[in-house]
């Protein structure tokens, strides 16, 4: 029962200036890379002021580590999905693709350096990311405010907890 429904490229069914955050869990990589900005400015759009981004997805660094290492064909960890490979992580759910899911592609990927820019580029005016090698995961918070450093990282870190 979601409470919206439609593309991350367009959110003009959504008031401008109107929530708090906005949640974004492995979904700017099933975008290409030119429509990042797209998605990215939306997701500013309906932020109100003081409002703050939360977006994950892969880690393209350490998924490299295991590519370098020549595994790409080998599970990396277990999922509820079944076991996930560096494939998985880099062009998306091969078993769901596969099974005609194929939204499920992934189309560009991120390092904590290109997404801190893309973010930056997109207008928020703080941002701050956290790699997490174990999990391949990317996570970062980009608010529309210039924050102070260490209230900012405070605020990160509770985001972050939670």
């Amino acid at each position: 029962n979601p409470d919206i429904l439609g593309s991350m490229k367009d959110l003009s069914n959504v008031q401008n200036n109107y929530y708090d955050s906005v949640f974004s869990s492995h979904s700017i990589e099933h975008v290409y890379i030119h429509e990042v900005n797209i998605v990215l400015k939306e997701f500013y759009r309906v932020l109100n002021q003081n409002g703050f981004l939360v977006i994950t997805c892969p880690d393209l660094k350490s998924i490299s580590k295991l590519i370098v290492e020549d595994k790409l064909l080998e599970v990396a960890y277990e999922s509820p999905s079944g076991p996930i490979n560096p494939v998985d992580m880099l062009w998306g759910h091969s078993r769901s693709i596969k099974e005609g899911n194929e939204f499920m592609a992934h189309k560009c990927g991120f390092t904590k350096k290109t997404l801190m820019g893309v973010l930056t580029n997109a207008g928020f005016k703080s941002v701050a990311g956290v790699e997490i090698p174990k999990h391949f995961d990317l996570w970062a918070v980009a608010q529309k405010n210039k924050v102070e450093k260490e209230e900012f990282t405070n605020h990160v870190k509770k985001i972050l907890e939670t």
